[in-house]
């Protein structure tokens, strides 16, 4: 074979492999590819979070439950205000329990009265059927002692009239006495029957008195007076309030904890020790360690009519600083859900979804090859690579399949390979 031909079937074969290559080695140059070279680092997911400081043990301030009905509230201690123990933190309008005393003394005196005037009128009665029993029976010994019985010198008829004399008179000594015994038993009813009213009436006293006796509420020890809140507000003065309804608490200041809310799409991972780290705003250059202590069960909206949900969570602060925190404070947490020492990260938009498998395109000598990998934790803007890359490779940023400045799918690939972050754990 000629030389010509010998270099035209080599020019032949080169060309061929040439074109081949992409196809098995990887797919277009990459000329115009942005790459990102692979290296191992410290990984974090961390959320922020907001919410309040509370204190871990308060004593409660609640409506006395003494009280019969409602109460309205007539003075309160200020909100925020350091109080002394024994010191009266709550008055309540003493109208009521006024009124209600007095009504029961009236009752009670009414009582005595009818007491008294029901026993002299049944000792008068009884006095006046002992005395007809009395004369009853002097009528019946009369009767006896006098009674016409000789035939030869009465008549038939006074013989008659003197045994109905008798009997008469018998029945009258009988009837006097069951009288009496029934008016005496009958005075006993109705002075029973009385003294309950005397009763009622002595605990009507009672309670008006004991309730007068708690319509002030005195702190329990030294500290902060704070009102409760809720969906209404803080009680008020003029406020109607029932019986052991809260109103304010006293807080112990020794020990603190942070309420924070957690958005419902950042919660994934979020549970019981995960370490946090804590800012009053009151105080942005201090950092304060917490843990998580316990997380709500369900997602919840901190607003009535905003539907955005979150994750209420308990932080167990480390350490409590009662000269600069106090209850109600506002503060800013950072939680980490996800830590990894030396971890292999790459940029979400790195990583494209073929056919259910995640990949990446690493670059080659030739091109890019797609790769398939694990994911591990995601957080804002990179994503762990738990297998498929190594320290020093390089991956596209963009697919390489596509050309440059060509519109990315509406919904997102790197997004849909991303796994979902699911709730608290």
């Amino acid at each position: 074979m000629s030389r010509a031909k010998l270099l035209a079937a080599a020019a032949a074969l080169l060309g061929a492999a040439a074109a081949a290559l992409p196809l098995v080695r990887g797919i277009g140059s990459g000329r115009d590819v942005p790459v990102v070279e692979v290296g191992r680092a410290d990984f974090g997911r961390r959320v922020e979070a907001e919410g309040n400081l509370e204190a871990v043990r308060a004593a409660p301030l609640n409506a006395p439950m003494e009280a019969t009905g409602p109460l309205k509230i007539a003075w309160l201690a200020p909100d925020g205000s350091r109080v002394r123990e024994g010191e009266v933190v709550i008055r309540f309008d003493a109208t009521d329990m006024e009124k209600s005393l007095v009504d029961g003394e009236a009752e009670r005196q009414s009582a005595v009265n009818k007491i008294q005037g029901r026993r002299a009128e049944g000792e008068g009665t009884s006095r006046n059927l002992a005395r007809d029993a009395e004369v009853a029976g002097l009528e019946l010994r009369y009767a006896r002692e006098f009674q016409s019985k000789d035939p030869l010198i009465f008549s038939r008829v006074d013989i008659i009239e003197s045994q109905i004399d008798e009997g008469l008179a018998a029945e009258r000594k009988e009837n006097a006495e069951a009288v009496r015994k029934i008016r005496d038993d009958l005075t006993r009813v109705d002075l029973d029957l009385i003294a309950i009213d005397r009763r009622k009436a002595d605990l009507k006293i009672d309670e008006a008195r004991t309730g007068l006796a708690a319509l002030e509420v005195r702190a329990p020890h030294d500290g902060i007076f704070v009102l409760k809140r809720d969906w209404r507000g803080t009680a008020k003065v003029g406020d109607t309030v029932w019986q052991g309804q809260p109103i304010a608490e006293i807080p112990d200041l020794a020990a603190m904890k942070a309420r924070v809310h957690v958005l419902e799409a950042d919660a994934g991972g979020l549970a019981v020790g995960v370490p946090a780290r804590v800012v009053v705003e009151s105080q942005p250059g201090r950092e304060f360690g917490a843990t998580v202590e316990s997380v709500d069960a369900l997602a919840k909206p901190r607003v009535r009519w905003v539907p955005v949900q979150y994750f209420g969570v308990t932080l167990a602060l480390v350490s409590t600083d009662p000269a600069i925190m106090k209850p109600g404070q506002r503060v800013r947490a950072v939680l980490t859900l996800d830590e990894r020492k030396d971890a292999i990260a790459v940029p979400r938009e790195a990583v494209f979804e073929r056919e259910g498998k995640k990949i990446v395109y690493r670059k080659s000598g030739w091109g890019f090859e797609p790769v398939e990998v694990v994911l591990g934790p995601v957080a804002i803007g990179r994503v762990v690579i738990e297998k498929g890359l190594s320290p020093g490779d390089e991956v596209a940023l963009r697919d390489p399949e596509r050309p440059a400045g060509a519109a990315s799918p509406p919904s997102g690939e790197a997004e849909r390979a991303m796994p979902a972050p699911g709730g608290p754990r």
